[in-house]
């Protein structure tokens, strides 16, 4: 179970659809356990296999949470029904991210609070469970990785030009770019 660098901005696997898996086997049950590896050494919340550099739609998460899920999980070929989202301004002290793959930073977005969330576990075995608040934040978070998206791409024009000057003076959106959790220091002071 090997910890694996984490992708920054700008690696094709970050930009593109995931594929879906076709096979539940120990190849699988392999790269889940890395991905937990990774995830918990890098003091994250949940971790996308793009993020690694695998383009399959997978994320694992550790979360306390109010809706009787587990708070820690894997997804696998995920669906996701989302509530409405407020057309209000995203509150920079209630609802900013953060991102693995967007290292040290963090910028407001508005989400839905509520989701409900389809796929299955490692094994094949099916999940269907809602998640509200910070869970359903979480969830939609992740979910985005597997389409292709990281939250930075749905700031706000206002955040999104403070991305934009944040990203280009870190010189990210190229491929080639990662850390090492565990190695490097933690972007986000953990």
């Amino acid at each position: 179970m090997p910890v694996r660098p984490v992708v920054v901005y700008g690696d094709p696997a970050l930009h593109a659809r995931a594929a879906e898996v076709t096979d539940f086997n120990d190849e699988l049950r392999s790269l889940i356990a890395d991905m937990y590896e990774t995830m918990h050494a890098a003091n994250g919340v949940g971790l996308a296999a793009p993020q690694i550099g695998v383009g399959l739609r997978i994320f694992t998460y550790t979360m306390e949470n109010d809706d009787g899920v587990p708070a820690e999980g894997v997804l696998v070929n995920p669906r996701i029904v989302l509530g409405k989202v407020s057309g209000a301004q995203p509150d920079p002290d209630d609802e900013s991210e953060g991102c693995l793959s967007a290292p040290g930073l963090s910028f407001p977005l508005k989400r839905a609070e509520y989701a409900r969330v389809m796929g299955f576990d490692g094994d094949g075995n099916p999940l269907d469970f809602e998640a509200t608040g910070w869970f359903a934040r979480m969830m939609q978070h992740e979910y985005d990785h597997l389409d292709g998206y990281l939250y930075v791409d749905k700031l706000n024009p206002k955040w999104a030009r403070r991305w934009k000057r944040a990203k280009k003076s870190l010189e990210w959106g190229v491929p080639g770019n990662s850390w090492m959790p565990g190695v490097d220091p933690d972007p986000f002071g953990h």
